[in-house]
């Protein structure tokens, strides 16, 4: 890592997420400075701008102007998911590097967008799947390479919580629905244990009667993908059941099932179960924000090509897509498969000691627990 010089930030939106990870990720990141919020919530504005001491706090009708004086480097875009490609592109067109929250953008063309408007602006694109430089998650992906657990034949998992009524993630016009917001995490899990793209997917949604919370989303979503090799993963996420997060792999000679698996305010864990014995791990709760903050500050400053890419948010967006054109037809669906340059490795993690969880300025957890 770099140490001559810092990355300038501004982070756009400053919601839940971006309050409780984003924004004190930054004292843990030595490679990345944070110099503007960006929000149309004055309080927030304000607050947030003198809790963090940022020099710039700003509006959305501001931003292209404020890209133009040449004050930040990168931005950290942590808005809802229907508004991440039109900020990204704005920002690639002004020189300013991209760092972008999952999903990447809301289908394939502005995803497309998105890339060719880095290529032309010779700007960094991210997208930030924090799980990339997270340590069990890696240590997971290399059991696997490893044949631990013999040949990996089937991937299961579950992403669960009880959404809080009226919040972002249940509104359709923001991108919202469990399928966009945690399905894509046990999408790309599958992807990243199996090391491979899915060749077709069939799929189901299913919402109960007379909860008010989803007139415009799904309650829950199944889906199976059909991987080469004859290897499946199957996947649930839903926002009207208990906080769950685990994801469990099948091989012809063990087993390996990370539980918790996906959070960033809790400590993750696996068990191994291989050879007749089973190995149990506990790994620190980390500070995974700050972790891809330094990982991408680093390509920033050194000119390398990130791991997660914008090829990478492509590649589950076009396997979204796929599972809700399954969902609508009610039979399997073919994936065009996105040639990968590379996948998540066990080199790639760190180990950032957690912060303290913020105090939150009008804005509310997703989850009732």
């Amino acid at each position: 890592m770099s140490t001559e010089r810092v990355v300038r930030y501004a982070v756009v939106g400053q919601g839940w997420f971006a309050q409780t990870a984003v924004l004190p990720a930054f004292k843990n990141a030595p490679n990345a400075k944070l110099v503007a919020l960006v929000s149309d919530d004055l309080t927030k504005q304000d607050e947030l701008g003198k809790r963090y001491d940022a020099e710039y706090t700003l509006g959305y009708e501001d931003f292209d102007a404020f890209l133009a004086t040449g004050a930040v480097d990168a931005v950290y875009i942590a808005l809802p998911n229907a508004m991440h490609a039109d900020f990204a592109i704005r920002a690639a067109r002004a020189k300013v590097h991209v760092l972008c929250e999952k999903p990447m953008a809301l289908n394939e063309r502005e995803c497309q967008a998105m890339i060719q408007a880095s290529l032309e602006a010779d700007v960094k694109l991210m997208v930030a799947y924090r799980l990339h430089f997270e340590p069990a998650n890696l240590e997971a992906v290399e059991i696997v390479k490893s044949h631990q657990i013999g040949e990996p034949r089937a991937f299961t998992a579950a992403f669960t919580m009880q959404v809080q009524p009226g919040n972002v993630r249940v509104r359709s016009e923001l991108g919202g629905g469990p399928l966009f917001d945690i399905g894509i995490y046990c999408i790309n899990a599958a992807r990243y244990i199996f090391r491979d793209e899915p060749i077709d997917v069939m799929s189901f949604s299913a919402t109960r009667a007379g909860d008010a919370r989803f007139t415009e989303v799904d309650e829950q979503v199944a889906a199976v993908m059909r991987f080469p090799g004859d290897r499946l993963a199957t996947f649930v996420a839903g926002f009207g059941a208990t906080d769950a997060g685990w994801y469990e792999v099948l091989g012809s000679e063990g087993r390996l099932r990370v539980d918790p698996a996906f959070e960033f305010t809790e400590a993750l864990k696996y068990e191994l179960f291989a050879n007749g014995k089973s190995k149990k791990r506990s790994f620190d709760k980390r500070d995974q924000v700050a972790a891809e903050l330094i990982y991408f500050s680093d390509c920033v400053l050194q000119n390398r090509y990130p791991e997660p890419s914008g090829v990478e948010g492509l590649a589950d967006v076009r396997i979204i897509h796929a599972i809700m054109e399954s969902q609508a037809s009610g039979r399997a669906v073919a994936v065009d498969p996105v040639v990968r340059r590379a996948r998540p490795e066990v080199t790639q993690q760190m180990k950032v000691a957690a912060h303290k969880q913020p105090t939150l300025v009008n804005a509310a957890p997703p989850s009732r627990h």
